[in-house]
């Protein structure tokens, strides 16, 4: 009985390390680092605060979300440390960055500290922005890599996460801190709950290569698992929507009711888990298959011929900008610099500039475009909350269709993005017109395009250019987002609010949203960019995009090499023949059959 129940102590605690050190709880740990990392997000729930506690003008509030949108975007460094350190060094660093940038907007805005200049709370943000292009190179990087053949519905899943994490601050809030309209409070929690989760996960988050052979039912399986990941996280939005209509519609929501609501929550959060242990269950209970043996025999025609050695590469002998001018063909790894001077990633970067800077500029200012048409503030935070949880399906919906429409009718991943921006220009022109009521409309529209746009983005990064460098890639494609800011932001939306305010008197009327004419005029530019970009790729996504990550039974073919596997062996032979007369290494095999024989033996 003792050794019965010892034993399965023993098996117990096996299984928990074997779930523990898994491939899927490492995605359900990236999972919780994105749905923490997005509180750049909600930006326009505290922007008042920092207004209000600092005296900031519109454009100086412009400003300061220009710079958050430096920090969350441009993550060339972390990018860059995640090419030669594991990934939990990015993590870490993300953590403490984190905690260090929101905690001193939140001591500015309360008043603890001395008011800062605003280049220093340009500063504070763009620190603790910053944090999560960590997170997003840290987990989410690392998930595609770990599985290469979904990166489509991989991005679109933990980037929906992200979409998300701004309806759940927002309810974890109110249950923590109540639901006044003090934003300090909410920077203090963005400032230490996404660095806790990032520093308890860090074990978790490491590169794990796939077994070699893996069937066609094993993947069938793991699409299937990410299907129940996808109505996990429809449930968890859906609950999100239906508490802010319910917390809108009643007025005076208890305090005790919130805490019941965030309960809920996190129950629906942690749900994933279930998936994790079915999925490494499989995986535990599965005998372990034979690694195959390669064996490798050389065998020549001619012992006279000398072997002539390869040529040893010259690491002096060749620039390292030799090359940068004649990338690989589409698909291929190709290296930093061929991939930052390729024509392709120009004019992504131009669509993306259009497309996110415009859709971002309309979420930031959403506070200020709904003072601007007369929307009560409780109104306000919910356009805030609609925009978060639209801005999750987007991106869930942008990365599972397009992998379906990939799959199925080769439809190449920038046409997708160009119908993505076509409905934005929709969006921006409700802002523009001031239909009664339209603002909920453009609310759910833009946060739809803004979250769509981005796991195309880095799914057609990642096709294009390779996996090799995707750290850096990746986040080189984000710094378009900022870049678009400034310009529709800052340089634009900005600057019309304030001159119309000040030409009013600071009277409110149509300041702001005369200014979506232009934007919407610019995402349409983008939409034809991009459409620029679905053409010249038509061909290289009619191909097989994958193929490479598909095992087939043998590994491995080299130039002037071929492959057998031996009769009666439960090994793979390898068997390289060299043939100095005809050169061709099929006679070569049957000529040689004996020495084979003889070398096996």
């Amino acid at each position: 009985m003792v050794s019965a129940a010892g034993g399965q102590k023993v098996a117990t605690m096996q299984f928990a390390s074997h779930v523990l050190r898994g491939r899927w709880f490492m995605f359900f740990a990236s999972i919780l680092i994105m749905a923490a990392a997005g509180g750049t997000y909600i930006f326009g729930i505290y922007s008042k605060a920092i207004k209000t506690s600092l005296g900031y003008d519109q454009q100086t509030l412009n400003t300061l979300s220009f710079f958050k949108d430096v920090g969350a975007n441009v993550g060339i460094l972390p990018g860059l440390i995640n090419e030669v350190t594991p990934p939990w060094v990015v993590l870490a660093c993300g953590a403490g960055m984190n905690l260090a940038g929101y905690l001193m907007i939140y001591l500015s805005v309360s008043g603890r500290t001395a008011r800062p200049p605003v280049w220093l709370m340009c500063v504070y943000i763009a620190v603790g922005a910053n944090s999560q292009s960590f997170a997003n190179t840290g987990a989410l990087v690392t998930a595609v890599k770990n599985f290469p053949e979904d990166r489509g519905v991989v991005l679109g899943l933990l980037k929906g996460f992200v979409g998300l994490s701004g309806a759940i601050f927002t309810q974890l809030y109110r249950a923590i801190y109540g639901a006044g309209d003090d934003g300090a409070s909410l920077v203090l929690l963005m400032a230490w709950l996404p660095a806790a989760i990032s520093l308890v996960f860090i074990p978790t988050i490491r590169i794990m290569p796939r077994a070699l052979g893996r069937s066609q039912e094993a993947s069938g399986r793991e699409r299937k698992a990410f299907f129940y990941f996808l109505y996990a996280s429809i449930v968890l939005a859906v609950y999100l929507l239906v508490m802010n209509v319910v917390e809108l519609e009643v007025p005076g929501f208890p305090k005790p009711a919130f805490y019941v609501t965030a309960t809920v929550l996190l129950l629906l959060i942690f749900f994933p888990l279930v998936i994790v242990v079915q999925q490494e269950l499989k995986t535990y209970l599965q005998p372990p298959t034979p690694t195959p043996v390669n064996l490798t025999i050389t065998v020549d025609n001619d012992p006279k011929t000398p072997v002539e050695p390869a040529p040893a590469e010259s690491s002096t002998s060749a620039s390292c900008f030799q090359d940068v001018l004649r990338p690989p063909a589409r698909g291929e790894d190709y290296t930093i610099l061929q991939a930052l001077f390729s024509v392709d990633m120009l004019v992504l970067f131009v669509a993306t500039i259009c497309g996110v800077g415009g859709t971002l500029t309309a979420i930031d200012n959403m506070g200020q475009i709904g003072q601007s048409l007369g929307y009560p503030q409780r109104s306000i935070s919910t356009f805030v909350s609609l925009v978060s949880i639209w801005n999750y399906a987007g991106r869930v919906v942008a990365g599972f269709a397009s992998e379906y429409v990939l799959a199925r009718y080769k439809m190449p991943r920038p046409l997708a993005l160009t119908l993505v921006l076509l409905l934005a220009c929709v969006g921006h022109l409700l802002i523009a017109v001031g239909v009664s009521n339209g603002l909920y409309a453009a609310s759910v529209i833009l946060g739809f395009c803004f979250g769509a746009q981005w796991p195309l983005l880095f799914a057609i990064i990642s096709e294009v250019f390779g996996l090799k460098y995707y750290s850096t890639l990746y986040n080189f494609g984000a710094v378009a987002s900022p870049v678009g800011s400034y310009i529709l932001n800052v340089r634009i939306a900005g600057r019309f609010y304030d001159r119309e305010a000040l030409r009013q008197g600071g009277k409110r009327g149509k300041d702001l949203t005369e200014s979506f004419y232009i934007i919407a005029a610019v995402t349409l530019l983008g939409a034809g960019v991009s459409l620029l970009l679905a053409w010249r790729t038509r061909e290289f996504y009619r191909g097989d995009l994958y193929g490479k990550f598909k095992e087939v039974g043998m590994v491995g073919v080299v130039e002037g090499t071929q492959q057998a596997a031996t009769p009666g062996s439960a090994a793979g032979v390898t068997t390289t023949t060299k043939d100095a007369t005809s050169g061709s290494t099929g006679e070569a095999l049957d000529a040689n059959s004996s020495k084979i024989d003889s070398t096996k033996e």
